[in-house]
């Protein structure tokens, strides 16, 4: 039986000045990609409410809301690191969905199929960090941890 000398004892908290920071850069560009993205929904409400239909997707109008606060309303509480854990949770859930039923490439016409493919493996990755992000938390430096 090998032990882990590097291991911390129970109840003792792990994070460096390092982590933490890098948390917090992590936190800073979730909110870049998500804010922006929720903000861009609001602007162009028709737009989004059809592009929702298009997809053959039931209640446009109420999908288009529940993108922007989910967008908006978890990408702030990243930033900010409020409830950093659900609201990882719950953007890695919705990107999952939005990368189902937007980036389809498996269904995607053929001149299509790169760009979508390409787009639904990137939602891929930022589901995986934000999976990180609710496993290991936001770092010190968030409202979590005052």
């Amino acid at each position: 039986m090998s032990s882990n000398s590097s291991a911390a004892p129970a109840g003792v908290a792990t994070t460096t000045p390092t982590t933490d920071a890098l948390a917090l850069v992590a936190r800073l560009l979730f909110g870049y990609f998500f804010i922006p993205a929720g903000i861009g929904k609001i602007m162009g409400f028709a737009g989004t409410a059809g592009y929702i239909a298009s997809v053959g997707l039931p209640m446009a109008s109420l999908g288009a809301v529940l993108a922007i606060v989910v967008e908006v309303g978890g990408g702030l509480a990243v930033l900010l690191g409020f409830k950093t854990r659900i609201a990882a949770l719950l953007l890695a859930v919705f990107t999952l969905a939005a990368s189902v039923f937007f980036h389809a490439y498996w269904a995607a016409p053929e001149a299509q199929k790169m760009v979508a493919q390409l787009l639904f493996n990137k939602n891929l990755a930022v589901i995986g960090g934000l999976l990180l992000l609710a496993a290991f938390g936001p770092g010190r430096f968030s409202l979590d941890k005052r």
